[in-house]
């Protein structure tokens, strides 16, 4: 009986001390809580409204820079089917208009949401001193190691804003020479005179010569004998400019009349006469070649001897091949007597038998 009781007084003791602990934190956990639900609350809030203003911001932005770059491509087609070839084409316009796109949407993205990251991490009371030395530190060692993926990315950003060359341009970059086939941020594609593809990293190239851009220069050099009449050669050749300056396509690929600059260098037995065109951008080969073609042609035509003249042995008649060829010997024949006579005397010989 005096167990029971002991037992039934030891169970029920901690009780009411377990209850008011219990109740003492539910207390002050309530109380915290409510202390600090608006701050909670408002901090919330605001995250959420920087978050949503950022990623409205972001996309007006992004829809903006794309109709921008939409309405410039259509601008370029319109130009370049009214102008015809005066103007770049329109595929060169849409891949320059492209990329700056694309990079000003991937600048755009990350300067707002850079921002944005930044202030909720000022809302959430978050020191961003060591994080902001952090972030720099890293930047200065990726920086260091990816130095020539930086350099190429540069580059292609300032070649493009500044338009130095576009697709279907022919440059010589030093490292190679050809055809614009892509213009990239990091990597330009040339098609080369053999068919060949070459990659030129934009941080490579240290200069750039365009040839597609302005005007060409077509320049020919026509050698003539040095007896022929220069004044009626100069009158051939003019009349050949005018006639191929009338004459379809080359009106339209011929930029100014043909010249004849004069004498480019004088030898003992010819005459070099230099003829050029300006031509449009990239024609001045096909030019080239029309006119020494032409030129050619109309000085056959006329009887005006080109080249050096030929040879005094070219002029002369057929040499005698037997000119040369040396008449028979008797010393050829070891049975003559010659050849008994030049025989050299065998030993233990004596003269007189």
């Amino acid at each position: 009986m005096f167990r029971s009781a002991a037992l039934a007084a030891a169970d029920s003791t901690p009780r009411p001390s377990s209850l008011d602990e219990a109740q003492k934190t539910a207390d002050h956990a309530a109380g915290w809580i409510e202390e600090n639900w608006s701050i909670w609350l408002g901090n919330g809030l605001r995250i959420i409204l920087i978050l949503v203003i950022a990623v409205v911001l972001r996309s007006l932005i992004r829809r903006a820079i794309t109709k921008l770059i939409a309405r410039m491509n259509r601008t370029a087609q319109a130009m370049d089917g009214a102008l015809g070839g005066l103007l770049v084409n329109a595929e060169r316009r849409r891949q320059r208009s492209e990329a700056i796109g694309s990079v000003l949407r991937s600048v755009t993205s990350f300067l707002i949401m850079g921002t944005a990251a930044l202030s909720v991490l000022s809302v959430l009371k978050i020191d961003l001193a060591p994080l902001l030395a952090s972030a720099g530190v890293a930047g200065v060692a990726i920086g260091f190691g990816a130095r020539n993926l930086v350099t190429d990315f540069l580059s292609g950003v300032f070649m493009i804003l500044e338009d130095q060359y576009g697709v279907g341009d022919e440059i010589d970059a030093g490292v190679a020479q050809g055809t614009v086939v892509e213009v990239g941020l990091r990597v330009t594609k040339l098609r080369g005179a053999n068919g060949a593809i070459w990659y030129v990293r934009n941080g490579e190239v240290k200069r750039i010569g365009n040839l597609s851009q302005g005007w060409a220069l077509a320049e020919v050099d026509v050698t003539l004998r040095y007896d022929e009449d220069l004044d009626r050669a100069r009158e051939v050749m003019v009349c050949v400019g005018e006639e191929m300056s009338k004459s379809a396509p080359w009106d339209e690929k011929l930029w100014e009349p043909v010249e004849v600059m004069g004498l480019d260098s004088v030898s003992l037995d010819s005459v070099v006469v230099r003829v050029q065109a300006k031509a449009a951008p990239g024609e001045a080969g096909g030019v080239a070649r029309e006119l020494r073609w032409r030129i050619k042609r109309a000085l056959d035509a006329e009887g005006i001897r080109m080249g050096p003249p030929p040879s005094a042995d070219e002029d002369g008649p057929a040499a005698d091949p037997t000119a040369s060829v040396a008449p028979p010997s008797a010393l050829g024949n070891p049975a003559s007597p010659q050849s008994l006579a030049t025989a050299p005397i065998p030993p233990g010989a004596t003269l007189g038998k």
